[in-house]
C-alpha cells in the first residue's frame, strides 16, 4: 500500500509540473489569447502579427502584446500597416485591456459596440484611419478612459453628450474628420485639471457652449469649423488656458476688455470677426505666438516687450480695418 502510495503521490506531482509549465508556456490568459488569434483572423494575418503563433508565450514573445497581473492582456498595439479592413469586433473579448492603439493601420468601417465591453480601458488611439460612421455614445460610459484619439478619421455626425460623463478624461482628439452639429454643453463637466480639446477640421456650427465659462482648459483647438458668436468668456486673468487656437471660423465680440490668462502661450485668432482694439496688457502677457489677423479689429497696438518683438512681426496683424503701429505702418 505505501508503494502504491508513492507511485499515485508522485504521478500526482508530475502532473502539476506538467499543468505548470504548459501555462508558463501559455503566457496569458486561455481566453484572451483566443481572442487575439481571433484577431489575427480577422486581420488576415498582417506580417506584424508573425510572431503570433499559437504554441508560443504571448506575453513574452508576442509583438505589440503586454500583459499585466494574472497574465492578462492590457495592451494590445498595432501601427504603421496598411489593413484596410474593419477593427475585429474580438478587442471586446480583452477584458483586462487597458491600452487599445491602432494607429496608421487604415482601418475600415465603424467602431465596433465591442468596445463598450472594456470596463478598464483607459486610453483609446484610433487616429489616421479610415473609420467612417459616429463617434459612438457608448465611449462615454467607459469610466476609466482617460485619452480618445480619433483624429484624422472619415467620421460623420455630431459629438455624442455622452463625452461629458467620462469622470477621468484629460484628453479628446476628434480633430480632421468630418463631424457636423454643436460643441455639447457637456463638456463643462469634464473634472480633469489639464484637459485638451481638439476638435479641428470639422464642419461644427453654433456658438461655443455659454456653460463652458467654468470649464477648465489647457488647450481649446476647434480652428477651421463653422463655429460663430462671443468666445471672450473663455478667457481671463485666472484661467488655465495656454494654448487657443480658434482661427478660420465666423466668431464675432469685442476683443477690448478681454483679459488673457498669465499661463496662455498660443493664440490664434486669425480670420474670423472680430472687431474693437487690442488689450492694453498685450506687452504684460507671457504669449509667445499671436495671429489676430484677417478680423476687424482697430486702433493702435499695444507697445511690445522685447520677446513679443522678436516673434511677433506685421503678419500677426495685417489684414484687419484700422490697426496700426508697430509693426504695422505708424498711426496718422
Amino acid at each position: 500500500m505505501a508503494t502504491s502510495h508513492l507511485f499515485f503521490t508522485t504521478l500526482s506531482l508530475l502532473f502539476l509540473s506538467l499543468c505548470s509549465l504548459t501555462l508558463s508556456q501559455e503566457g496569458c490568459h486561455p481566453n484572451d489569447k483566443k481572442a487575439l488569434l481571433q484577431i489575427k483572423k480577422d486581420l488576415n494575418n498582417p506580417k506584424k502579427f508573425i510572431t503570433w503563433k499559437p504554441h508560443t508565450n504571448c506575453c513574452e514573445d508576442w509583438i505589440g502584446v503586454n500583459c499585466g497581473e494574472a497574465n492578462r492582456i492590457t495592451i494590445l498595439e498595432l501601427t504603421h500597416v496598411d489593413l484596410r479592413l474593419p477593427l475585429p469586433a474580438a478587442v471586446g473579448d480583452l477584458p483586462y485591456l487597458y491600452n487599445l492603439i491602432f494607429r496608421k493601420t487604415n482601418l475600415t468601417g465603424a467602431i465596433p459596440p465591442s468596445i463598450s465591453k472594456l470596463s478598464r480601458l483607459n486610453f483609446l488611439d484610433l487616429r489616421w484611419n479610415l473609420l467612417s460612421g459616429n463617434v459612438p455614445a457608448f465611449l462615454g460610459h467607459l469610466e476609466n478612459l482617460a485619452y480618445i484619439g480619433l483624429s484624422f478619421n472619415q467620421l460623420t455626425g455630431s459629438i455624442p453628450a455622452s463625452i461629458g460623463l467620462l469622470p477621468k478624461l484629460e484628453d479628446l482628439y476628434l480633430d480632421r474628420n468630418k463631424l457636423t452639429g454643436s460643441i455639447p454643453e457637456t463638456l463643462a463637466d469634464l473634472k480633469a485639471q489639464d484637459f485638451g480639446v481638439y476638435l479641428s477640421h470639422n464642419q461644427l456650427s453654433g456658438p461655443i457652449p455659454r456653460n463652458l465659462i467654468g470649464a477648465n482648459f489647457s488647450t481649446f483647438d476647434v480652428s477651421r469649423n463653422k463655429l460663430e458668436g462671443d468666445l471672450s468668456f473663455l478667457f481671463g486673468k485666472n484661467k488655465s488656458l495656454r494654448g487657443g487656437d480658434f482661427s478660420r471660423n465666423q466668431f464675432k465680440f469685442d476683443l477690448s476688455n478681454v483679459e488673457f490668462p498669465i499661463s496662455l502661450v498660443n493664440l490664434d485668432f486669425n480670420h474670423n470677426k472680430i472687431f474693437g482694439r487690442l488689450p492694453k496688457d498685450l506687452s504684460s502677457t507671457t504669449i509667445r505666438f499671436l495671429n489676430v489677423s484677417y478680423n476687424r479689429l482697430c486702433g493702435k497696438i499695444p507697445k511690445l516687450n522685447d520677446d513679443q518683438i522678436q516673434t511677433f512681426d506685421y503678419t500677426t496683424f495685417f489684414h484687419n480695418r484700422c490697426l496700426c503701429g508697430k509693426p504695422l505702418p505708424s498711426c496718422k
